[in-house]
């Protein structure tokens, strides 16, 4: 979990190499709000146990029924054990299960105070066209409002910090990610800051070899687990630079060589709307978010970068005809 000491495997320990790997504390997060409960089970139900899911869906599905039950009854409810109880609550971001049990009590109130049902996001093959534009929208604000309360302030915050200074910053994606990396790669060069979108694995690794401590390197995956963004970050974590993933999978494979860890929505997947399409919107609201960050931070520079950038393209937005 974020909040634990984590195994750092620069200078190749990861590899079993032999090589003393260095500690790295991760600064604990806080227990997430009451509406940013839902989300976390979303974002953390694929990597519990069956017995743990149990306990996650139950509370998400009944925050009020399951605020009134004592660790035991939650137990016998889901069919399973006190403790498992426990280390879902943890898993959750909880200290304990009395937390646990504030968090369903705030959620239930907020529940109850009127706010209009829910919309299924299920899009059948039969559906108008006006439907499925009520249902995707409806899904595209679910999913930035999940990504927005499960978010990670204090890495968010750490991960600018490495942005604003950095002497170069690669970032690797592929698919729809790769997508993703390009958009914040330029949003970086409009402000003046050298960085790179790879999405050719041999080209990032290539420039990965280049990084060093000052540098930052970037991966984008959905799943936590795609070998051609892990590879480019676990060198580029080996040659001392400052790595950031940004997944969907806060306990996928990629973490092992992130410094900092920027978790996405994990939204259902349907027929016509496969993960990829979900996973890019929560993946550009987290790369909004360093973005404006940044921007901050280097306001004095990245306000007369942003008008020069602007000056330079604006002959290509007005027709010939027209000026």
């Amino acid at each position: 979990m974020m909040n634990e000491v984590k195994e750092s495997f620069r200078e190749g320990g990861g590899d079993g190499d032999g090589a003393a790997p260095r500690r790295r504390t991760e600064t604990a997060a806080a227990a997430p709000a009451p509406a940013a409960l839902t989300a976390k089970v979303r974002t953390l139900a694929p990597s519990m146990t069956r017995s743990m899911q149990r306990v996650a869906e139950a509370v998400a599905a009944d925050p009020a029924g399951c605020a009134a039950l004592t660790v035991t009854g939650l137990a016998e409810l889901t069919g399973t054990s006190e403790a498992t109880v426990v280390r879902t609550a943890r898993l959750l971001g909880y200290p304990g299960y009395r937390d646990l049990r504030l968090a369903l009590a705030g959620l239930a109130a907020q529940q109850q105070s009127g706010r209009s049902p829910a919309v299924t996001a299920d899009i059948a093959v039969d559906d108008p066209i006006a439907e499925v534009v009520a249902k995707l929208a409806h899904d595209e604000q679910q999913t930035l409002a999940d990504t927005a309360a499960a978010l990670d302030t204090v890495q968010l915050g750490a991960a600018v910090t490495a942005l604003t200074a950095a002497r170069r910053t690669d970032i690797y994606g592929i698919g729809a990610s790769g997508l993703v990396a390009q958009d914040l790669a330029q949003k970086l060069l409009r402000i003046g800051l050298v960085a790179h979108a790879h999405h050719d694995p041999h080209l990032a690794v290539t420039g990965a070899v280049q990084l060093r401590a000052g540098d930052v390197a970037i991966a984008i995956t959905h799943s936590g687990s795609t070998s051609d963004v892990i590879e480019p970050l676990r060198v580029a974590f080996d040659h001392g630079a400052t790595t950031i993933a940004i997944t969907g999978r806060p306990d996928g494979p990629v973490t092992q060589y992130a410094d900092h860890v920027l978790t996405t929505s994990t939204a259902r997947e349907s027929e016509l709307r496969p993960a990829a399409m979900s996973s890019r919107t929560s993946q550009l609201l987290v790369i909004d978010c360093l973005f404006t960050g940044v921007t901050q931070r280097t306001y004095e520079t990245a306000a007369p970068a942003l008008a020069a950038s602007y000056e330079a393209l604006v002959h290509r937005r007005v027709p010939r005809g027209l000026r």
